[in-house]
């Protein structure tokens, strides 16, 4: 199923399933939806409640609900069901992920392109949660930033606490997955002294994301993905997931060794070759710029340059 948040009439946040061109809005009966006693004694343990609605309901409730949500969908479907997907004001699926743990270099071709070896263990770089914005985001340009840059990136969106995960069975803690630029001020990144690579990537709007959730039985190999990147229409970045140094079984593996992930967490999981900062001449994204990112099987992510 895909799912979605969106923009209610009143402006406010609101949760949906998107059903071939409609979205079905589905608020009221996530905020219904039970979260099991693991989850709850795992935010208990925290000091934390479950949250009340929205998508991070959803996914705290775990695998049963999201089939009870699925019965409820196939119920309500219909030709008119919702509303038309294209007079929807989408959210990014996550609006305010716990935590957004990036992965530096994962693809051969990219790691070469920067003129380094593939690494022997993930790179870990983190985008902070206030950076993100939804599709059809404008990012304005920080009057100081010139090295503006794209990165076309699949996002693995957790759906459970995983702590110590072996690698066999780290795809069952994905609730779904996403597209995401992973926006970048390189002189921050490249040329300053220590590199401030957190905030080069952690600017306002440094992280559209989207469009939904693609959940993970519609997708039950990250592997066989293809990952593109278009500016103004140009194609920069062609890439396939199955050339990851690090995949995404074995990334949650790593991480959980030394990280709870919790459910709304996103893994950024790397770019592929074509990145302006690598480009000659490079090539920095500017004002009226329009990006577009494209997954397989999860659809297209776009956003401009303000």
């Amino acid at each position: 199923m895909r799912f979605a948040s969106f923009r209610g009439s009143g402006g406010e946040p609101r949760t949906g399933a998107v059903v071939r061109d409609r979205v079905i809005d589905l608020t009221d009966f996530v905020a219904t939806l039970g979260v099991p006693a693991d989850h709850a004694a795992a935010l208990a343990s925290r000091g934390l409640a479950a949250p009340p609605g929205g998508m991070l309901r959803l996914l705290h409730a775990g695998p049963q609900a999201m089939r009870e949500v699925a019965a409820h969908v196939e119920a309500l479907s219909r030709d008119d069901a919702g509303q038309p997907l294209a007079q929807t004001a989408l959210l990014a699926p996550i609006p305010r992920p716990g935590k957004i743990v990036a992965i530096g270099r994962n693809y051969a071709d990219h790691a070469k392109e920067t003129g380094v070896d593939p690494f022997e263990k993930p790179r870990i770089i983190a985008k902070l949660p206030s950076s993100v914005v939804g599709p059809g985001a404008v990012v304005r340009r920080p009057a100081p930033v010139t090295k503006l840059d794209f990165e076309a990136e699949l996002a693995v969106i957790i759906g459970a606490f995983a702590s110590s995960v072996p690698q066999a069975r780290a795809l069952e803690v994905v609730a779904g997955y996403t597209a995401l630029d992973d926006v970048s001020a390189r002189e921050f990144q490249f040329d300053v002294s220590p590199p401030q690579t957190t905030f080069a990537k952690s600017m306002d709007a440094f992280c559209p994301m989207g469009p939904w959730l693609v959940t993970r039985d519609e997708i039950p190999d990250p592997q066989t993905l293809e990952v593109a990147c278009f500016v103004n229409g140009e194609a920069m970045q062609r890439g396939h997931t199955k050339d990851m140094i690090f995949a995404v079984d074995r990334l949650i593996a790593y991480i959980t060794q030394y990280m709870t992930l919790e459910p709304g967490d996103v893994i950024a999981t790397g770019t592929p070759a074509g990145v302006g900062a690598f480009r000659k001449p490079p090539v920095w994204l500017k004002p009226g710029d329009r990006v577009r990112i494209e997954v397989s099987r999860i659809g297209a992510l776009e956003h401009t340059i303000g």
